[in-house]
């Protein structure tokens, strides 16, 4: 059986016990009569509300949950870290996940995309991507089917499948170093990706 106990938990960057993230959590689930509808307020209210920081060149640089939830920006990183809160704030069980991504440059450059996942009763692990949209890019929350904006199908691209309890300490440390929504765009962090030998 899952221990379900690190996906639940209040903690730095998820910060869920924080009253503002709380409150929130609360009114998003207000009315629903089951998970998936709570889960689906949460995720709508991430991608519609809260502004991408790069879409929006939006300062100030947020990680943890609440200081998104505040300022009402974030990168796909911490968008996925104030989901994840709310979630957890009405007791669904919430990670972190990540796909590796290419710019369009030549030679391709990578850099890493963050999303949460909710762990739904009847489906499991469901990945959602709240970055919000723009033309071209779709994310929804509709089980048991994932709507990703990005499909991670090119060379060197892919959907990592780890969910995590806590942020990448790369992606931690990238939100706290840099000042500047600038900055962050012109430092985005990648992994290593290890592939194996096609026999």
């Amino acid at each position: 059986m899952t221990d379900f106990t690190p996906y639940l938990a209040s903690s730095t960057y998820i910060d869920w016990e924080d009253p503002l993230v709380s409150t929130r959590a609360a009114a998003l689930a207000e009315g629903c009569g089951t998970e998936v509808e709570t889960a689906r307020n949460c995720f709508h209210y991430v991608r519609d509300s809260i502004l991408h920081s790069w879409d929006h060149r939006r300062n100030p640089v947020t990680c943890k949950a609440s200081d998104v939830l505040a300022h009402g920006t974030g990168y796909c990183f911490a968008k996925a870290h104030l989901l994840a809160a709310l979630l957890r704030a009405n007791a669904i069980p919430a990670g972190l996940c990540y796909q590796r991504l290419s710019a369009p440059t030549e030679p391709p450059q990578y850099y890493l995309h963050g999303m949460a996942a909710a762990y739904l009763s009847g489906y499991g692990w469901y990945r959602m991507d709240p970055r919000g949209e723009k033309p071209g890019l779709h994310a929804d929350c509709a089980p048991p089917l994932e709507a990703l904006p990005y499909p991670a199908d090119k060379p060197g691209e892919c959907t990592l499948p780890e969910i995590w309890p806590e942020p990448l300490p790369i992606v931690v440390a990238t939100l706290t170093t840099y000042r500047t929504v600038e900055e962050v765009f012109d430092h985005l962090p990648d992994v290593e990706v290890v592939t194996r030998p096609v026999r």
